[in-house]
């Protein structure tokens, strides 16, 4: 399992506003099975196999391009454990439980 964060810059667009093409992101990753995500308020975190992680993302960073944006600048950060399965949620829940401990 690894997870990954994820954004992408759609660069060109008359319009200071990502949320088009962050909204059509999001629509893309509803329609897909391969990888979990959530998203967040400065992009998107993935969960899935290494494989489906940069094949989704390969994916995702084409959708700017297909709304007619003339550049587009990706930025993801993959973690890969293989000592042992780890989940989005586990991540955050080991950080909550370290906290309540002092």
């Amino acid at each position: 399992m690894a997870t990954a964060d994820l954004t992408v810059i759609g660069l060109g667009r008359s319009d200071p506003s990502a949320t088009e093409y962050i909204a059509e992101i999001q629509r893309r990753l509803a329609a897909q099975d391969r990888v979990g995500y959530k998203l967040h308020a400065m992009g998107t975190s993935l969960e899935g196999s290494t494989e489906d992680i940069l094949a989704v993302v390969g994916e995702l960073h084409r959708v700017p391009f297909e709304m007619g944006l003339p550049r587009v600048y990706s930025v993801l950060k993959l973690d890969e454990r293989r000592d042992k399965e780890q989940t989005l949620d586990d991540k955050v829940r080991s950080v909550e439980e370290r906290l309540e401990e002092k």
